[in-house]
């Protein structure tokens, strides 16, 4: 390690290894099966067990070593004591070799804001689709994502015992991403990712004006990113307001390190001050590149209906 790395750095180095834990917890409760489901506001927004311990972890591991730093997770949890074992010390020793980019060497604890989602996807977890699954976590500076990490807890799972389970991603602006190989789709062809389980009329309208060759529909935030930067998809279009903040921040870091972009339907950025409203209420566009071709192809329509949300 050289000399004393720059707090950014230990910051996600310790999300690493956070994000690890969390994904070995959220295996481990899929195993149990005992999943412990209820419905927040209904079918399509579960919680689980694996919810509730992984962001118990990452929350009380995250504050006991940046204990200045806000921190702001999906799951609305009560105040408790959190068992030691839940707790992971370690440091990933490969982020902390890195050389952190200037314009971050000074930031301090106070100015950061970690959003946490601990289990993204989980109507899928629930339903089996355990490549849909990922932990996210996310770190902001003035308002904007610049450094993720993502934890897929089942990645390999379809290849059977003999494969390595689960695999981590991070990446930061400035700095570049890690842990994937970053690939593209072919320029003669627009293929659109979107929600498997929270379509509607302006959902669809958006995608079709795409014209797209190809629509994939999958679960998760973060594994529509992980369908941009491994070149299954070129847009990820989702015209509605049930994104959250928790569940952009992390992908849209590691989107921006590789040149990506990550807007609202009108091309504007989203903020991850503590104090923003946590809602994506205008949508979310993201795409590894041509970002202003997509977002002239948005319907009107489609405008003015989440204008009215």
């Amino acid at each position: 390690m050289s000399g004393n790395p720059a707090l950014l750095m230990r910051l996600v180095a310790s999300a690493y290894s956070v994000a690890e834990k969390a994904g070995a917890i959220v295996r481990k409760v899929l195993h149990s099966g005992e999943l412990g489901i209820v419905e927040k506001t209904g079918a399509n927004d579960l919680q689980t067990l694996a919810d509730r311990l992984a962001q118990k972890s990452i929350c009380a591991s995250l504050s006991r070593r940046f204990p200045k730093i806000t921190i702001i997770g999906e799951e609305d949890l009560p105040f408790e004591e959190v068992q030691e074992d839940m707790i992971e010390k370690g440091q990933a020793e490969e982020i902390l070799q890195k050389s952190c980019p200037e314009e971050y060497r000074a930031i301090k604890e106070e100015e950061l804001v970690v959003w946490v989602d601990p289990l993204d996807g989980t109507k899928e977890y629930t339903e089996g689709l355990l490549d849909n699954v990922t932990v996210l976590i996310g770190i902001a500076y003035g308002g904007r994502a610049i450094a993720g990490v993502i934890n897929q807890p089942f990645y390999n799972y379809q290849l059977g015992a003999e494969a390595a389970l689960g695999r981590t991603m991070w990446g930061m602006v400035g700095l570049g991403a890690f842990g994937f190989q970053l690939q593209e789709v072919p320029a003669d062809r627009r293929v659109v990712t979107t929600t498997r389980s929270h379509s509607n009329k302006t959902v669809t309208d958006c995608v079709n004006a795409m014209e797209p060759h190809e629509v994939i529909r999958v679960g998760g935030a973060g594994n529509k990113i992980i369908q941009l930067i491994e070149g299954k998809a070129s847009a990820y279009v989702f015209a509605s307001p049930g994104c959250k903040k928790w569940d952009t921040c992390a992908p849209e870091a590691i989107l921006h390190a590789v040149g990506g972009k990550l807007t609202d339907m009108f091309g504007n950025p989203y903020g991850y001050n503590a104090d923003v409203k946590h809602m994506n209420s205008a949508g979310v566009l993201a795409t590894l590149r041509n970002h202003d071709y997509y977002v002239s192809r948005v319907p009107q329509s489609v405008l003015q209906a989440l204008k009215s949300e």
